[in-house]
C-alpha cells in the first residue's frame, strides 16, 4: 500500500498543470492587468487583481476579479479531471491561483453582504485545501 493512497475512497487530489509564464511575469513585477490581458485563463493574475482592488477599498471590483479567477480555475480543474469535489492541494503551486481567487471571492462576498456565497466559498476553500484556508486566513 502506498503512503499516498486515499483510504477514505474519495477522489484523488487534483493538481493543475504548471503554467509558468504568467507566474514568472507576476513575480518579475509585471502588472497583473497586463498578465490577465495576455493570459486570461490565469487564475493567479485575477486573484492578484482582486487582492489589489480589495486593498484599495474597491470591494465590488475585487468581487468581479475574484469571480473571474474562480471561474477560470473551475474550468481548468474540470479539464484536469476534477469532478466537483475533492482535494485541490495548496502545496501544489499551480493550484494556488484558483485557491487564492476562491478566498478572494469569499472575502469580497462577505464584505458586500452575500452571506450564502461567503459561507459556500469558505466551505469550498476549506474542503479543497485546509492548508490554503489556514494560510490565506
Amino acid at each position: 500500500m502506498s503512503i499516498h493512497e486515499n483510504l477514505l475512497g474519495g477522489p484523488p487530489p487534483t493538481r493543475l498543470p504548471d503554467d509558468p509564464e504568467p507566474r514568472e511575469l507576476l513575480e518579475s513585477g509585471t502588472a497583473p492587468e497586463e498578465v490577465a490581458a495576455k493570459y486570461p485563463a490565469s487564475s493567479l493574475a485575477w486573484a492578484q487583481l482582486a487582492d489589489a482592488a480589495y486593498e484599495g477599498g474597491r470591494v465590488v471590483e475585487s468581487y468581479a476579479y475574484a469571480r473571474t479567477g474562480y471561474h477560470r480555475g473551475l474550468d481548468a480543474l474540470r479539464r484536469n479531471g476534477w469532478k466537483g469535489h475533492g482535494p485541490v492541494p495548496w502545496e501544489h503551486e499551480p493550484n494556488r491561483g484558483f485557491l487564492r481567487a476562491l478566498h478572494a471571492l469569499a472575502r469580497a462576498a462577505r464584505e458586500i453582504g452575500e452571506k450564502e456565497e461567503y459561507e459556500r466559498c469558505s466551505t469550498f476553500l476549506r474542503d479543497s485545501s485546509p492548508l490554503a484556508a489556514d494560510t490565506l486566513g
